[in-house]
């Protein structure tokens, strides 16, 4: 890994929202929930995971038909850089995106994706039904 590889996959807001959403101390992430939450197309997240990938800041573990990413700590450089991120991520679409990540982990089911991509009305649906208490 080249610390210029990372500096160029640090150059596109896909990428840095994409870096975001593991912020918040995330274990994994499957790539359903990063197109829901992101709303952009599945082969764009794809690709931009693969640059992260790349340049040593993500790794990636399949579980069945499931591709889960987590952010990648070691080198210590990347837990710095994640550090940086936290203050620089503040507002605006960056915080916007992590609610809609809070919204779509909602729906998880002992703590794994299992609903593969969803529209944001079912999403919406879904989360209303788990969060609303019975009366």
């Amino acid at each position: 890994m080249k610390e210029n590889e990372i500096f160029k996959s640090l150059g596109d807001e896909t990428r840095l929202r994409i870096l975001n959403l593991f912020i918040s101390d995330r274990e994994h992430l499957c790539v359903c929930e990063m197109v829901d939450t992101l709303k952009i197309p599945q082969y764009q997240v794809s690709k931009h995971l693969v640059i992260l990938k790349h340049a040593g800041l993500l790794e990636v573990e399949r579980q069945g038909t499931w591709a889960y990413y987590s952010f990648k700590k070691k080198p210590p450089q990347n837990s710095l850089l994640l550090t940086f991120l936290k203050q620089f991520c503040a507002g605006g679409v960056f915080e916007q995106d992590r609610q809609n990540l809070e919204v779509r982990l909602s729906v998880r089911e002992a703590g794994k994706c299992v609903l593969g991509f969803v529209s944001e009305k079912e999403l919406l649906n879904l989360h209303t039904a788990r969060t609303v208490e019975p009366i």
